[in-house]
């Protein structure tokens, strides 16, 4: 009995050569709708579905594949008695070969103008049953969802006659997958369809873009993998002009100089050091921006992550040449500037669109055992009840000066405090087990810098000590989320030394 291979895609690339050649083996071809008309203008040999099932395509082409002589075909165990006499009996045909991809859902739903009618028209019922049912079947069917595997099966096919078993596992495997990942994304868009902020169930995929050398550390094994339809404004869809392959370490540091930058409209540059910022800088231009970020801590860039939200030029490009950074993101390279930086052989270029809207993905942190799954903490100032706690109004430079510090702090390791003014970072304490003990590091960094300056906490003060110690450095205005039982101990103390205080009354934990 000649072999039979089913053939029905959405995406035709490769399709017609491979057809040709499972003909050319004397493969029996059955395809349907575009894929059928397709092959039939190439010359090659095909029969429709409708001719095996006896049955005609219905409901606008919704229901043609699902029916007993294929899917029969398609399960039938081919070494199992009772199976085989069945199939004699019911005139069914097996089916070796199963070529299906599924409809375009994803470019779908990517369109901006698209109806949840189009959406809800581009799930597809039969390529997956067929799919399934061919993966679950791959002791004796070959089945192929991905054009990249079309060669190795033909060349299986010429030298044996048939695929290997660990083959069609292989294949087996990765259709699962395939439609495992379709569903999850339908189940995603059908959940933000309805609104259900907790459902039962979280089923999330995404794609491999790179192979990593090795994760944290040389020792451990790593991929990075992309969110299909994520955020524009993210490393994952960023355009690296320039430089040797990015790092794991290098991945989440300009993640976390990004989600900083972004919370800038004005010329802002970052400088991120292990997932912290070492240097923040505005100004009314970008340059001057990163002379400022710069300047924060001219120790700390060395070999750090910058991140720029405007595009850089030559006169910023020879300033950023002058010292070792890892990678430079920015909205665009101009091509002196680029003539510039690719002297150095490593240095990781990147570009990405800085003009999205706030990213509504969730943020996801794997617990041995489980995941937690959180909004990201998109909450400004704008978004805040603010209220000045002390006797004393902030100046106009305070408030600047403030702000400046709530943007960076909620970026920063907990217990974090940030020392600013109204142009630059000038000290950051990151990561620390008291709040008391990151004023200490951060206004140890700041220096005589810190007279004048405004001190940014990402949390509340559980006691006075943190306000003592604002007030000794010459601190004049703090900005805190306010909620402590003692609360009116730090108020006191703030006016005692004439410090300005002003309650958000929001935190930004980062652990």
């Amino acid at each position: 009995m000649k072999k039979r291979a089913l053939i029905s895609v959405s995406d035709k690339n490769g399709i017609v050569d491979f057809a040709k050649e499972l003909a050319a083996l004397d493969i029996e071809i059955i395809s349907t709708g575009g894929t059928k008309k397709m092959l039939e203008e190439a010359n090659v040999p095909v029969m429709s579905v409708s001719d095996v099932t006896g049955f005609p395509e219905i409901l606008e082409g919704r229901v043609k594949t699902l029916h007993p002589f294929i899917h029969g075909g398609l399960l039938a165990k081919r070494d199992q008695a009772d199976h085989v006499k069945q199939m004699e009996e019911q005139n069914i045909v097996p089916i070796d070969i199963v070529c299906v991809n599924l409809y375009p859902f994803q470019q779908t739903i990517a369109k901006p103008d698209v109806t949840v009618e189009d959406a809800i028209e581009n799930i597809d019922i039969g390529g997956p049953t067929m799919l399934r049912a061919a993966a679950k079947n791959h002791d004796y069917v070959t089945v192929v969802v991905d054009a990249a595997d079309y060669d190795q099966v033909l060349a299986e096919l010429k030298a044996d006659g048939q695929t290997t078993k660990e083959t069609r596992r292989k294949l087996a495997a990765k259709v699962f997958r395939h439609t495992a990942s379709y569903d999850a994304m339908i189940a995603k868009y059908m959940t933000e369809l309805t609104g259900e902020e907790q459902p039962e169930t979280m089923t999330f995929t995404y794609e491999v873009k790179q192979s990593l050398r090795y994760g944290e550390n040389p020792h451990q094994q790593a991929s990075f993998y992309e969110e299909p339809l994520g955020s524009a404004f993210s490393v994952a869809r960023s355009t690296q002009l320039h430089g040797k392959e990015l790092s794991y370490n290098n991945i989440r540091d300009t993640d976390a100089a990004l989600q900083i930058v972004k919370e800038f409209s004005e010329p802002a540059a970052v400088a991120v050091k292990h997932m912290n910022p070492c240097g923040v800088g505005v100004g009314t231009t970008i340059e001057e921006a990163y002379d400022r970020a710069y300047a924060a801590d001219p120790t700390s860039i060395f070999g750090g992550i910058v991140a720029l939200n405007r595009p850089v030029d030559k006169a910023l490009a020879e300033k950023l040449h002058e010292i070792f950074l890892e990678i430079i993101v920015a909205p665009e390279f101009t091509e002196e500037a680029l003539e510039v930086l690719t002297a150095k052989k490593n240095i990781r270029l990147l570009t990405l669109p800085f003009d999205g809207e706030k990213s509504k993905e969730k943020v996801l942190t794997s617990v041995e055992g489980g995941l937690l799954l959180q909004d990201l903490d998109n909450h400004s100032l704008e978004d805040a009840d603010i209220r000045v706690a002390t006797k004393r109004e902030p100046t106009e430079e305070e408030w600047a000066a403030m702000k400046l510090g709530w943007k960076v702090v909620k970026h920063v390791k907990s217990n974090a405090i940030v020392v600013t003014n109204n142009e630059m970072t000038l000290g950051v304490g990151a990561g620390q087990m008291n709040r008391v003990g990151a004023a200490k590091i951060a206004l140890e960094q700041a220096g005589e810098k810190a007279k004048g300056a405004a001190l940014a906490s990402d949390a509340f003060f559980p006691m006075n000590d943190t306000v003592e110690a604002a007030a000794k450095a010459g601190i004049t205005a703090i900005i805190q989320p306010g909620g402590s039982i003692r609360d009116e101990d730090s108020i006191k103390k703030a006016d005692e030394y004439g410090i300005a205080m002003v309650f958000t009354g929001i935190r930004h934990f980062k652990h």
